[in-house]
């Protein structure tokens, strides 16, 4: 099944936020060491936005929504452009971006089993959990603004008595960047 693009070129995503316990969140090592990132992947024609998270959860760490609460999603798309030389520009259509609701689930237990072998070819090859607000920090650099506004929108349904406070870096690692090779 193909993934969906918009008019304007934008792939349809799904992103996943795993929370356990007092707040931590999965972090997954893309395969190689390429970063570590949140499980996300694209929207397939007719699949509810539900249905992709966990089919995502399930096909990049091996967990089923048995294993996890839904907490909330963020409202609305969240969009990045992506840098021009990770455009495929032979691809039809082109993507130039992608545009993603993100999920906020909690593990029902402490603890679970991940299984990275799922696809023929695994997204991560590592994992770990990490205090909430460090993803933003870890992320690819073209991906921290909705990094921020994601986790920042979750924030309230993660910790409904207070978030806790963003780090000292926060400021100096959201700060816009436009890099040279944004189309």
């Amino acid at each position: 099944m193909s993934d969906v693009i918009d008019s304007e070129g934008f792939r349809a995503n799904v992103g996943i936020v795993l929370m356990r316990g007092q707040g931590d969140v999965f972090l997954g090592r893309r395969t190689g060491g390429r970063g570590w990132q949140f499980p996300q992947g694209g929207v397939r024609i007719g699949e509810a936005l539900e249905e992709a998270a966990y089919r995502e959860l399930d096909e990049e760490i091996g967990l089923s929504s048995s294993d996890v609460d839904l907490v909330g999603s963020t409202s609305e798309w969240l969009r990045y452009r992506l840098p021009a030389r990770y455009v495929r520009r032979g691809q039809r259509p082109v993507c130039i971006g992608q545009k993603q609701r993100w999920f906020l689930l909690r593990l029902r237990r402490e603890e679970a089993q991940f299984d990275f072998g799922r696809t023929s070819q695994p997204e991560f090859d590592q994992w770990r959990w990490a205090p909430f607000w460090e993803p933003v920090r870890e992320v690819i650099y073209f991906k921290r603004p909705v990094y921020a506004r994601a986790l920042t929108e979750l924030a309230r349904l993660a910790f409904p008595k207070g978030q806790p406070a963003l780090p000292p870096w926060w400021d100096e690692v959201t700060a816009p960047t436009t890099p040279a090779s944004i189309d």
